[in-house]
């Protein structure tokens, strides 16, 4: 079937999943936790192909960690679905208020729709996005990438089968297997017939979603994500921070990519970071200071600071003080998650209120920026926008209003 027809199909469910109950919806993502832990094996035999495929493109292992299915994340996966299921249900709570004529009006919650999603090489956010909609009560249309789509496939196809079985109505989920970018136009132009498309990938994606899109978006953001090491800081907790942000997982966007060091202990302090750094496989690229203190550092251009690596990559560079690591990060930052690392108290709160992005740390990983990690059970991705949603998004931000009005005759004059 073609993607409009799809997306139709999507669209002729939605009524009936917005009317779905809590139970009725935690019984169907019971029912997908389940199939994925029993049908690890298909899923896995499905992703070697694309690791095989990824592997003669030469893609970078850090890409290939994205993209790889273990029976450990498969397991994990499914834990985050029923996760998701434990979530309070949002759909038809309601704040009331009565007004002097007498009407009450009920502003309640309600489904969005049908949500279309485009995303690339990480095959778990084909379950996170279905899960994220089921709870939601929306339709939705998925729509990965190439280098994913033989796991999306088998993952999908697996959900699917056990949540229609569970009680999803026909349609209310949708793979387009064409990921030629024929098929991402088209979802761009279904105004009426998908209500929102959220991006989630790299920079190309999201800009091309966001600048060709006559329907609604809401943007995720990359994660240009940097550390800031004040000169009144824990040095053993600097570098622990360091070498968990950047290396646990270099391919997510919450992964860190620049680090700030004082000035007045950068003698000190950059030699000892880059060597752990180093000792985990990062490649280095440093500012002119940094190169004076470790000669073999690779120079960072301008580009350097406005670059989302996903690789095992940073970039360090020597500041003044405070106020003008605030001015860098707020200048090439990509208002993601930023963290300083300081003992000063004065200096974590200036922090905290100047730096201009959705999640601000003090000593502590960037990593943590993530709908799992702040008890949304999962996310649909890191809104870097300032309208609707900002921040991991889970199950109420997937969510609209509508308003009920109670009468009794009234009328207006």
């Amino acid at each position: 079937m073609d993607v409009r027809g799809k997306a139709q199909k999507a669209k002729n469910a939605a009524h009936t999943m917005g009317l779905l109950g809590q139970n009725e919806k935690n019984a169907i993502l019971f029912a997908i936790a389940g199939a994925l832990k029993e049908n690890y094996e298909t899923i896995i035999e499905a992703n070697k192909l694309d690791l095989e495929n990824a592997e003669q493109n030469g893609m970078t292992r850090a890409f290939i960690d994205r993209l790889t299915l273990t029976q450990q994340r498969i397991n994990g996966i499914a834990d985050g679905v029923l996760d998701i299921a434990k979530l309070d249900d949002p759909i038809g709570k309601a704040d009331m208020f009565k007004r002097p004529n007498g009407l009450i009006i009920a502003k309640t919650v309600v489904p969005l729709g049908v949500i279309g999603i485009i995303f690339e090489s990480r095959p778990n956010v084909s379950i996170d996005a279905m899960a994220l909609c089921i709870k939601s009560g929306n339709s939705c249309v998925l729509r990965g990438g190439s280098a994913a789509i033989n796991s999306n496939m088998a993952l999908v196809s697996v959900a699917k089968k056990a949540a229609i079985e569970a009680g999803l109505p026909e349609g209310a989920v949708q793979l387009i297997e064409d990921t030629t970018r024929d098929s991402a136009k088209e979802m761009m132009t279904m105004n009426g017939v998908i209500d929102v498309l959220i991006p989630r990938g790299g920079k190309g994606l999201i800009d091309s979603v966001v600048h060709n899109s006559t329907v609604p978006v809401i943007e995720t953001g990359i994660g240009n994500c940097h550390t800031y090491v004040d000169d009144n800081s824990n040095e053993k907790m600097a570098i622990d921070i360091i070498v968990n942000a950047k290396v646990s997982r270099p391919s997510v966007c919450n992964s860190l990519e620049k680090v700030l060091v004082h000035k007045s202990i950068a003698n000190e302090f950059v030699p000892k970071c880059i060597k752990a750094l180093r000792d985990n496989g990062v490649e280095i690229r440093g500012c002119k200071a940094v190169q004076a203190i470790v000669a073999d550092v690779i120079p960072a251009t301008e580009e350097d600071w406005y670059e989302e690596y996903s690789n095992y990559i940073v970039a360090i560079k020597v500041v003044d003080d405070i106020d003008t690591a605030i001015a860098h990060i707020n200048k090439y930052g990509s208002g993601h998650s930023d963290a300083i690392i300081t003992e000063d108290y004065n200096n974590s709160q200036k922090f905290l209120a100047e730096v201009d992005s959705v999640a601000v740390y003090v000593n502590a990983s960037t990593r943590f920026t993530d709908g799992y990690e702040f008890g949304y059970g999962g996310e649909m991705g890191i809104s870097t926008q300032k309208l609707h949603a900002r921040g991991p998004m889970g199950v109420k931000e997937l969510t609209t209003v509508k308003y009920i009005i109670y009468g009794n005759g009234q009328i207006r004059v």
